[in-house]
């Protein structure tokens, strides 16, 4: 019952807040069909994570977890005139999906996507760009490594800026110390770096809707010399 209502109010809110339009329903319905696998972030938290990042005024952004391309396109349209977006995609064949969704959206030009493991980009993008190179990092990637993901996502990301990770409470289990789960101790793991991080202004939100319980944090990256 609880989950029929949440996704009956999610198409409530969408269908009054305009959470869609034909190209991201476009790249909904071909990430579907080239086999994605539907984890992508719902709607209403893309519509979100575009309203923060207009807020920001960023104009740099860092995702981590390309997928199908659609937070992606959420946070691209979000960009000033010269503004960027970098995506990491482990898999090469998610990426592809993800740069031809993209392209339909019309933003080859503002978001790139590259492929590898993240652990091995980052600290490639660090001596290419250099530390604090983006005002906003978005992390959706695999759960077990959030921890070292977060802790690059602070050298990358500007004193000011922002860091989003979604799916942190993982149904309730994120609470259960004893879980099983590795997606699960990943996300504890970042929790605890998280809270540990001199400086560092967290938070962390319980959503439900369509997809389901879960949640997402939100932390501030620290100025030089904050405690």
């Amino acid at each position: 019952m609880e989950d029929r209502l949440w996704a009956t109010v999610d198409q409530y809110l969408g269908a009054s807040l305009g959470d869609t339009d034909d190209v991201l329903e476009t790249v909904l319905a071909t990430s579907l069909e080239r086999g994605l696998p539907r984890i992508q972030v719902p709607p209403m938290l893309g519509k979100f994570l575009h309203i923060l990042a207009r807020l920001m005024g960023a104009k740099t952004i860092l995702e981590i977890g390309a997928l199908g391309g659609y937070s992606a396109i959420w946070l691209g349209r979000a960009l000033p005139e010269g503004g960027k977006l970098l995506s990491l995609e482990l898999e090469a064949r998610h990426a592809e999906i993800a740069k031809g969704n993209i392209a339909r959206a019309g933003l080859s030009g503002v978001v790139e996507v590259r492929v590898g493991a993240a652990l091995e980009t980052l600290p490639l993008l660090a001596e290419e760009l250099g530390l604090g190179s983006f005002d906003l990092t978005f992390i959706d990637a695999d759960k077990q490594n959030n921890a070292a993901y977060f802790e690059w996502a602070l050298r990358l990301t500007r004193p000011g800026g922002a860091v989003v990770v979604d799916n942190v409470v993982r149904g309730g289990r994120v609470a259960d110390e004893a879980s099983a789960d590795t997606n699960v101790q990943g996300t504890r793991r970042l929790f605890e770096v998280m809270g540990a991080q001199p400086g560092v202004v967290a938070a962390a939100l319980q959503t439900v809707g369509a997809k389901g319980y879960d949640g997402f944090a939100i932390a501030l990256v620290p100025s030089a010399g904050s405690s």
